[in-house]
């Protein structure tokens, strides 16, 4: 028998909660293939098997956290479990000899974690999926009346269960207490729990807030320029690159000749250091289902704007189809947040730390504004700038904005950037 480990993910990640087994008990697998999906607090991860067998237990349950190097799952390197694991047993078996079902369970190795509830209902054949519903709504896996001829809980059967109160068993003392400011018996209450990726977000903002000194300040830009010349050369630009000339590619190009005049927006606070930054890799927040991640874009102080819109393009789809890889996220030195791809007029961008600057776009609004001594309609977008006043001052942060805002109104300025 051969064990399959939570492998090593990265250096900032110890654990993870099973999203969902891709393999079941009686499977057969190879070397390589993929068993489950592991959510971290930053990208889901495929973990693969490292032998070659059939698939016999699963020590833990989809909703479960698991710690780096803890076995999850047993793989009989003989496949001889393959039967009885696979061949699901005759209604009259389940039966006439229950004794054959407790007696198989314990022969196997529990993981460490396992509570006294899992145990006691080691006996039931229930799905995964069954059981995660069980768990999460407190019922006991004994007590759910099953339809299946041959004695299978399914997640019909505990649903079921859960809405019939006569036959729901007694919640725990415990869960009582966590579930009682919530309302849950309230048929118009939704309770769902939060996703390991949600509540490591909120977790961060909250301590972002807390140990950073957090000033925005505030710009309106100008984009005639930009969008004329996108105007002019949208075309060309896709035929030659294959993908569309965006306006983050201008903004980017724009962040990184502010950060070269303004070093300390690139930097970050280790202690009672400064480290600063001498390359330039960009963050650049995309919303998913999941909530908001931040895939980076590498040195692109060295990449064309062809090359900067295809490579956001790149991580934005990763990011939706939870591909992101954990070196797609680590590392970044700024980022760049547009809320007016949702509508958003102005808002105040919270850090991503440890980073000391983050830039928030907003949508583009055409507005008259003083053009010389003429009133003219321009297409306006607010700029915002989030910064850590520990180390970065209020002239440089009103700098690096006003810059920027230079750049975008005079295009032509990011080609002669060194």
């Amino acid at each position: 028998m051969a064990e399959v480990k939570v492998p090593e993910l990265a250096e900032s990640i110890s654990e993870g909660s099973i999203a969902q087994w891709l393999k079941q008990p009686g499977d057969h697998v190879e070397k390589g293939d993929y068993v489950l999906e592991l959510e971290t607090d930053k990208v889901n991860v495929e973990i693969i098997s490292d032998y070659t067998g059939t698939l016999t237990e699963l020590l833990a349950e989809e909703g479960d956290t698991v710690q780096v190097g803890q076995a999850i799952a047993i793989v009989d390197e003989n496949g001889s479990a393959a039967a009885p694991a696979k061949e699901a047993p005759k209604a009259e078996e389940v039966k006439q000899e229950p004794a054959k079902v407790e007696q198989a369970a314990p022969a196997k190795e529990a993981p460490k974690a396992e509570t006294k509830e899992a145990s006691s209902t080691q006996q039931v054949i229930a799905s995964p999926a069954a059981r995660k519903l069980a768990r999460e709504k407190g019922i006991d896996l004994t007590q759910v009346p099953v339809v299946d001829p041959l004695g299978r809980v399914r997640v019909q059967d505990v649903e079921a269960a859960s809405k019939a109160p006569a036959a729901a068993p007694k919640v725990p003392a415990a869960t009582k207490q966590a579930a009682a400011p919530i309302e849950a018996n309230d048929d118009r209450i939704e309770v769902v729990k939060m996703t390991r990726r949600r509540q490591t977000i909120a977790k961060r903002l909250v301590q972002v807030q807390s140990e950073a000194a957090m000033l925005t300040t505030f710009n309106e830009v100008d984009l005639s320029a930009v969008m004329e010349l996108r105007s002019r050369h949208k075309e060309s630009f896709v035929k030659a690159n294959d993908v569309k000339l965006g306006f983050m590619s201008f903004f980017t190009k724009a962040v990184i000749g502010a950060l070269k005049k303004y070093p300390l927006l690139n930097a970050e606070i280790k202690g009672d250091h400064i480290l600063k930054k001498n390359f330039y890799d960009i963050g650049v927040a995309v919303s998913t289902e999941e909530g908001l991640v931040v895939p980076v874009v590498r040195d692109a102080d060295r990449k064309s704007f062809a090359e900067i819109e295809q490579n956001i393009a790149d991580l934005a789809v990763k990011a939706r189809n939870n591909k992101l890889a954990l070196s797609d996220l680590s590392g970044g030195t700024f980022t760049i947040t547009n809320g007016g791809t949702f509508g958003s007029l102005l808002s105040t961008p919270i850090l991503n730390a440890p980073q000391v600057g983050i830039l928030g776009m907003h949508t583009i609004k055409t507005r008259p504004v003083a053009v010389g001594d003429q009133i003219e309609n321009r297409p306006m977008m607010y700029l915002a700038l989030s910064y850590d006043h520990r180390i970065v001052d209020g002239k440089e942060a009103v700098g690096f904005l006003v810059a920027i805002k230079e750049m975008l109104e005079d295009p032509e300025q990011l080609l002669l950037q060194n």
